[in-house]
């Protein structure tokens, strides 16, 4: 008698592909409460025991309390953190990805999956201006992502540098990179030296004078810039980061894992000079590339060193060496490439493959106008706001984040206001800070939001 867990459903099937499509056509998709009407873990009590429950009923609670307990970050009115907005196609091939148990640890094992994430590799590579020898993998996000290149930044520092340093080895950052980047280093054991900021960005000749100043200069091994910081999108010296980390033979990692989707918008296109200095780079396509969660491109220059960073090696694992050609120092990436060999992991979910779908269904020309799209909400959400009374932009927006003030609010005005949107499901914007103060923060990402959300929001302000 077959187990019954692993005998097709026909009902069952019909059930999940039902909500799916009832989902997939919401238009557009609401926002929802999260947790701010309360826990609903009370309603789970019982629900797993030695008896298995009807289906229809246990989606039924997830429909109509649990999905609810979640604010949709892929609404057009989702404006908080970073959003999400992954396509129609991206969706419903993470759908296939899921059905089909496709997995991308190896070329012997998933070369057919492999081969499709490569393929968008390159046309990020491209985009940033990589050699053609560029390659790594897709990653949960950007926290492993930064973690992996980091390692490899630590690893292969001998290999660059022709000094040894005196003490723990250093990674220069500013006060401005994202959270993960400090977090890595200390999973490492790597310190960090602070690289001071011009108008929150940092620059090579800030860079320059820190090395050239500071007495801990010669442990420092690699710099981390940020292309579009998480807080208000500001893109730092690529060009001028990149050049001295070139002359003084440092590991050049560049995070973009939101901001590095302009790259793809001609208009936006010239912040990221110097970005093809890069000796890692990401970007996070569960953020603005319109992919579901959880997807991180991770590219390096050479992947030759990450390979031998990264590759595990284990009995079991013999039969996966099969010549790869990133032993080779002009290889590429197109045949028998192990993409457990490029970050800390070894067991991967095809996480690559939703973007390359909707890439090849929809074309880059549409991924253009739509990164080109929300660019231009957020410059025009700027100019509103600056022409009303009571409100102040802080900044004028790089990428899509605005942020402004109301004269008079201090951060509890702010929460309150944030609760109230939420809860008339107006929008879902939240504070931050900024120079020490609280202001109030536009994360712009979805195509549909549209300047109608933006005026019925700011109008909630008075």
């Amino acid at each position: 008698m077959p187990n019954p867990m692993f005998v097709y459903d026909e009902k069952m099937a019909e059930l999940v592909f039902d909500y799916c499509r009832r989902r997939l056509s919401l238009e557009p998709v609401p926002l929802d409460y999260g947790g701010t009407r309360g826990s609903p873990a009370g309603l789970l009590t019982d629900l797993m025991g030695p008896e298995g429950a009807d289906p229809a009923a246990v989606l039924e609670l997830f429909t109509d309390h649990l999905a609810a307990a979640v604010i949709s970050c892929d609404s057009p009115r989702f404006l908080s953190f970073i959003p999400a907005a992954p396509t129609k196609a991206a969706l419903l091939f993470d759908m296939v990805v899921s059905c089909s148990s496709l997995q991308g640890t190896s070329w012997l094992e998933a070369a057919g999956a492999v081969a499709a994430e490569n393929q968008v590799l390159r046309l990020l590579a491209d985009l940033a201006g990589l050699p053609p020898r560029a390659g790594g993998c897709f990653v949960s996000g950007g926290s492993i992502a930064n973690l992996s290149a980091l390692i490899v930044a630590r690893d292969t520092a001998a290999y660059r540098r022709d000094r040894p340093g005196g003490g723990m080895p250093l990674v220069a950052v500013s006060e401005e990179a994202h959270a993960s980047v400090g977090k890595a280093l200390h999973i490492i054991g790597v310190g960090a030296i602070e690289v001071p900021t011009e108008d929150h960005r940092m620059t090579g000749a800030a860079l320059a004078s820190v090395l050239a100043n500071d007495p801990r200069a010669g442990d420092v091994i690699a710099v981390v810039a940020t292309a579009g910081t998480t807080n208000a999108g500001v893109v730092d010296d690529l060009a001028g980061i990149g050049s001295v980390a070139r002359d003084r033979a440092l590991w050049f990692h560049v995070d973009g894992a939101y901001g590095g989707a302009g790259l793809f918008a001609p208009s936006a296109r010239w912040r990221f000079e110097g970005i093809e200095l890069a000796d890692s780079f990401i970007v996070d396509p569960h953020k603005w590339l319109f992919a579901p969660f959880d997807s991180a491109a991770l590219l390096y220059r050479e992947p030759r060193l990450a390979k031998a960073v990264h590759e595990q090696h284990a009995s079991y694992l013999e039969a996966l060496r099969t010549g790869d050609p990133a032993d080779e120092d002009t290889g590429g990436i197109d045949e028998e490439y192990n993409p457990s060999d490029y970050a800390i992991h070894l067991t991967r979910r095809a996480r690559g493959l939703p973007l390359w779908f909707s890439l090849a269904v929809h074309g880059t020309d549409a991924y253009r106008d739509a990164v080109e799209t929300v660019l231009a909400t957020a410059r025009e959400s700027a100019a509103m706001i600056a022409g009303r009374p009571g409100l102040r932009l802080v900044r004028e927006p790089e990428l899509s984040i605005v942020l402004f003030e109301r004269e008079g609010w201090s951060r509890a005005d702010y929460d309150a206001w944030s609760a109230a949107l939420l809860a008339s499901q107006q929008g879902f914007v939240t504070a931050t800070t900024w120079e020490g103060r609280p202001v109030a923060r536009l994360a712009f990402l979805h195509p549909h939001t549209t300047l109608d959300i933006v005026r019925e929001i700011l109008d909630t302000m008075g």
